[in-house]
């Protein structure tokens, strides 16, 4: 399939989305990750059949959506609030239409969000590679019993400064290993020939990334714990941590509840119980200086995390399927593009059930 972009204002802002297939196909959301955009489903996209109506918004502060300030605060519920904003307009599916929401990384955790807050919206969840219904960082075990009180370590001040700057001056360069096209082919994949000739599409999407304290990566507080911040009220690293983002007691508690399928990379950097984002990672590698050890500030168990909380929606009457695969980074749709597709392919299925 081949998408169209458009814009409308929706929530109040204006949203660019991109949209294939016929309007009464059957409904598939798309919903990014961090640093992207809708245009990182393109690979996918173009593999999907035309019997799918395939909708992918830029979330607000990516791609050509309004850079509208996130207020960490509420967590990932300015970005939930948009996509559900985005489901009423009428050109987008057919009237009474539940997508299957799919949700990669932070767009992933939007995905929850939406379920929780709208659950007749909602026909199924498709999470790659999501983030931990806990947050991002900052959590001991698989209860997500918080570290520190105030969650040190996570939010905006664990960003790399460097990374951010080459971000907002559109850096295009490989030098560096702190660039976005260097970060993109070493992190956001576990094999860099996949990107093959869409690279620059991606890298496109990784640069639309708008910076600053509102958006990327956050503001961030002082802490008297290690490393010496904490997360602050603004902007999307912040809106990710635990301190704000905690959303499995709610995601238990959803009715009905859809079925889910959750898939990842065994060789995700990202999102991984050793996260080589996760500061408490890197201190126990000793990249990171001061890190005050395991009984204190221990890694996150992020996989962990995640499987044990849909083990408890499944228990609590849901259902779900975990798809690792094999030497997969943090984006499957891309790496394993056919594999995914045929994930997804399975969820809509009820839903075109007579």
């Amino acid at each position: 399939m081949k998408t169209e972009q458009h814009v409308v204002t929706a929530n109040g802002i204006a949203q660019a989305f991109r949209v294939a297939g016929p309007v009464e196909g059957v409904p598939v959301l798309l919903v990014h990750g961090n640093c992207s955009s809708a245009a990182f489903w393109e690979p996918l996209v173009r593999r999907l059949p035309e019997t799918l109506r395939v909708v992918a918004p830029d979330l607000r502060g990516y791609g050509a959506t309004q850079a509208a300030p996130v207020d960490a605060g509420r967590g990932l519920t300015d970005f939930a609030d948009d996509v559900a904003a985005l489901l009423d307009e009428p050109t987008l599916f057919a009237e009474g239409a539940r997508p299957v929401v799919v949700g990669h990384s932070l767009g992933g955790g939007v995905a929850m969000r939406l379920l929780v807050d709208h659950p007749d919206r909602v026909a199924g969840l498709l999470l790659a590679a999501p983030v931990s219904p806990y947050g991002f960082g900052g959590t001991r075990d698989l209860a997500g019993t918080p570290t520190t009180p105030d969650f040190a370590g996570t939010g905006a001040g664990t960003a790399n400064a460097d990374f951010v700057a080459r971000l907002a001056a559109g850096d295009r360069s490989a030098e560096a290993r702190t660039s976005p096209r260097s970060v993109l082919r070493a992190a956001y994949v576990a094999d860099p020939s996949c990107l093959g000739d869409d690279e620059e599409l991606l890298l496109d999407s990784v640069l639309s990334t708008s910076t600053g304290p509102d958006n990327y990566p956050g503001d961030a507080v002082e802490s008297p714990h290690w490393p010496g911040s904490a997360p602050g009220r603004r902007g999307v690293l912040n809106a990710l941590a635990p301190t704000h983002f905690r959303i499995a007691e709610e995601l238990l508690a959803v009715t009905p509840k859809p079925p889910v399928t959750w898939i990842r990379g065994d060789a995700d950097v990202i999102v991984s119980d050793t996260s080589l984002f996760d500061l408490a990672q890197l201190g126990a590698l000793g990249v990171v200086p001061g890190w005050p050890g395991p009984d204190e500030c221990p890694p996150q168990p992020m996989i962990g995390q995640t499987r044990a909380v849909l083990d408890r929606y499944a228990a609590a009457g849901g259902s779900y399927r975990e798809v690792a695969l094999p030497g997969c980074g943090h984006t499957p749709h891309l790496e394993r593009p056919a594999e995914f597709a045929a994930e997804l392919l399975a969820l809509t299925t009820p839903t075109t059930a007579p």
